[in-house]
């Protein structure tokens, strides 16, 4: 197996663990949220942090060390950018859910009850996300097939 291949399979692989992760943060928001709840949020969180971190990994590498286009390729091509776009509003989407998450974390290592009034509002987030993610799926496999090149690039 080439490194190529070794680092596309894992950055697919997170494309799985992210959008599942995200999806089971939502569910696990809209459950019952006592400790044993709020563990299965942290632990869905911890599989979306995982992803997230193997996809920013793994995409730098593709990105910067031509392992498998030039970089430039990347930069001339509108899927990509809009590829890129939906990770930003996926990052910039994780800030309220970051922060609460910290915030239950620390109550629970407390002793204390975390406060979930924002529970429905972060399940609705998570979903979007996981929405985001399908749509960077998409624009993934026009990638590569060669779509998305903008005319003179």
């Amino acid at each position: 197996m080439t490194l190529s291949w070794i680092i596309a399979a894992l950055h697919l692989l997170a494309l799985g663990i992210g959008l599942g992760a995200a999806f089971a943060r939502g569910r696990a928001f809209l459950g019952q949220l006592d400790t044993a709840g709020i563990r299965r949020v942290i632990a869905a969180d911890n599989g979306w942090a995982l992803a997230g971190a193997l996809w920013l990994a793994t995409g730098l590498v593709r990105l910067f060390a031509g392992t498998d286009k030039v970089t430039a390729y990347y930069f001339d091509n509108w899927l990509f950018l809009t590829k890129m776009a939906f990770f930003v509003a996926i990052v910039l989407h994780e800030i309220r859910p970051i922060l609460t998450l910290i915030r239950w974390r620390r109550d629970l290592r407390a002793g204390v009850a975390p406060d979930t009034a924002s529970a429905r509002r972060l399940a609705r987030i998570s979903f979007i996300q996981a929405a985001m993610v399908v749509v960077m799926i998409a624009l993934a496999t026009g990638m590569a097939r060669g779509h998305g090149m903008m005319v003179g690039g």
